[in-house]
């Protein structure tokens, strides 16, 4: 049940971000991209996810932030 809650909690957050960067708002994506990352470290610390998964999506969601910017 634990696990289940901290999933959801992550894919909320990373999908907040996503809408933030739709919506082209560089403040708020950033602000987001901070969120996420510290939930999904959190929840590898725990044992939720693989250190490689959480390595990649923070990867992929730096990438979409990195374009936001330019």
């Amino acid at each position: 049940m634990r696990n289940k809650s901290e999933r959801s909690q992550v894919r909320s957050t990373i999908r907040r971000f996503l809408e933030a960067v739709g919506a082209g708002d560089q403040p708020l994506a950033q602000e987001q991209f901070l969120r996420v990352t510290r939930l999904i470290d959190s929840a590898a610390h725990k044992g939720v996810y693989h250190k490689n998964t959480v390595a990649r999506t923070k990867s992929r969601l730096q990438k979409k932030l990195n374009t936001l910017a330019s």
